[in-house]
Order: structure tokens, then sequence, then C-alpha cells
């Protein structure tokens, strides 16, 4: 059976060093999407993630089972973070957090794959998310991206650091601020944590 690491493969997106920032051009891929406001914390976010890999494990099994019998690794959640008043964010104030959180999907999963998911999904388990999810094309462009070490409320000096990067380079910030969290955070210690921090720039 052929197996295929989409980390690896696409390991300048994916597999960043901490030790210095550096620039990538994120071509357009297909992921489950869903929307949300509020502290990541909270259990309409742990609902959403939950939907999110529900669905992209099924997908994975669909696919390893079927005529490709093809197996991945489902790729890691992504999330995207904006605020009306940056403010809320370097004051802690989570209730302003918005966020699209998301996993990517392989080329070959389609809209018509994604709907035989879900619908296998709803079979099993009662997810109210579900019904929030959606199957859509994100373009990223040109952006900056480091990987954090350590726990998420210490991602502000990381965060700078990307910021600095772009203005050196006489860009500016454009896009929303997006993560990508590869550590099983149930099962690691805090500060092994690693999240891709990455920043679109024009």
């Amino acid at each position: 059976m052929e197996k295929i690491d989409y980390k690896k493969e696409l390991a300048a997106l994916y597999r960043p060093s901490a030790k210095k920032v550096v620039t990538v051009d994120v071509p357009a891929f297909n992921f489950i999407m869903t929307d949300g406001q509020g502290d990541p914390g909270s259990k309409v976010f742990a609902a959403a993630v939950e939907a999110l890999f529900s669905v992209s494990y099924t997908l994975k099994f669909m696919i390893k089972k079927g005529p490709r019998q093809l197996d991945y690794g489902v790729l890691p959640l992504e999330a995207l973070w904006s605020a009306d008043d940056p403010t809320a964010f370097t004051e802690g104030r989570k209730d302003e957090w918005c966020w699209s959180a998301m996993i990517m999907q392989p080329e070959f999963i389609d809209e018509e794959l994604y709907a035989q998911a879900i619908a296998q999904v709803t079979k099993k388990k009662s997810l109210a998310a579900l019904e929030k999810l959606r199957f859509e094309s994100f373009t990223e462009g040109q952006a900056a991206q480091t990987l954090h070490l350590g726990p998420f409320s210490e991602e502000g000096p990381t965060v700078e650091r990307v910021h600095q990067f772009i203005a050196s380079e006489g860009r500016v910030l454009c896009g929303r601020h997006h993560e990508i969290y590869l550590s099983d955070i149930r099962k690691a210690a805090p500060a092994k944590w690693k999240t891709v921090i990455r920043q679109p720039y024009r």
C-alpha cells in the first residue's frame, strides 16, 4: 500500500526551523474549515476541533479502504486569528478573538468525498459542530514563518520576531495571523509544544 507523509513532502510549510524566520509562498490548498469567536479553551472551540478531526479521519480511512488503497497521515490542526481591535490579543481579551479552525486535505479529496464523509460521521456521532463545517480552497500567498517552542501563552516574542522580519524586508502585514499546531497538547509537556507561527505580507 502506498503511503504519503504530507508533513514531510511539504516540509517547507510544516517543518520550519525555530532558529530563524523564513519566507514561504503558500499555494492554494483545500481545507475543511469552520469559524467562531471567543476563547480557544472554550467548549465551542473544542467541539469545532472534534468535528474537524472526525471528518478528516473518516476521509483518511475512506481513501485507505477504497480503490486507491492509499494511506496518508491526517494533517495538523491550523487556525487563523483576528480581532477588530488588535489589543484584544496583547491584553488577553479572548472573548473578542475571531478564529477559523481548519485541517488541510490532500489534493484528491473533493467536495463529493467530503459530503460522503460528513454523512458517515453524522450517522455515528451527534456533533452539532458538523453543520458549521465547510470544504473550501484557501490561498495564503507570500508569508513569513518560524517555529515556536513552548506554551501558547509565551508566543508573544516569537510573533514579534516574525513581524520585525517582515518590516526589515520593507513589507507590511496583511491577512490573518496563522498558527499550525504540530503537537498533541494532551500528551506533550507545554515546554515541548511546537507551533508554526505564520504571517502573510505584501
